[in-house]
């Protein structure tokens, strides 16, 4: 035979029921056991999209001053886009290969430049080029790093030569309060 409710017992089942629910949940949330996932996870600094606008403009102010049209692109730590300007004028393969500068330093770590000497020099970490079609093993991307912790990456093309495009992107790094990264004898 089926229950049947009148309808005053209908909301006291509902609230025993809510009750019930809430009780259960609070209970578990007091298991000292239950919150150990939130207090171990990985606590990462974000690059706000404003100091990844600012970096990029005055990466692009100083290859203008000195009369270069470059393109500038500032990543994440996790090597996606943040920013991205091409100047008036600048190449259109310039887009590219700003943005996989930024890539291959915050990826790898280290300022591009350095790594293309390094493999250059020893002829094993070749391979280091085809990891992924996103890396660029030439000069003009640097780490962006803050507080001890590389945040970013950013990168720079179209001057003409790698050590101004590092220097371009250096400007981008004191704009923001960056750690160098470009030897000072550059």
């Amino acid at each position: 035979m089926a229950a049947s409710y009148t309808s005053c017992d209908k909301p006291k089942t509902r609230t025993k029921t809510v009750s019930l629910t809430i009780g259960v949940l609070c209970a578990a949330l007091a298991v000292p056991g239950l919150s150990w996932a939130t207090e171990d996870l990985p606590k990462e600094s974000v690059l706000p999209s404003a100091l990844a606008a600012k970096a990029v403009q005055a990466a692009i102010e100083h290859c203008k001053k000195d009369g270069y049209r470059v393109s500038a692109s500032v990543v994440d730590r996790s090597g996606l886009l943040r920013s991205m300007t091409r100047a008036d004028g600048a190449g259109p393969h310039t887009i590219d290969s700003s943005r996989k500068k930024a890539y291959t330093a915050v990826s790898l770590r280290r300022p591009t430049g350095e790594l293309a000497d390094m493999i250059s020099k020893t002829p094993t970490l070749q391979a280091l080029r085809d990891m992924n079609e996103q890396i660029l093993m030439v000069g003009g991307g640097l780490p962006i790093e803050i507080g001890g912790e590389v945040v970013g990456g950013i990168g720079v093309g179209g001057a003409p030569g790698a050590h101004l495009d590092d220097a371009c992107a250096e400007a981008g790094l004191d704009a923001i309060g960056a750690a160098p990264k470009v030897p000072t004898g550059k």
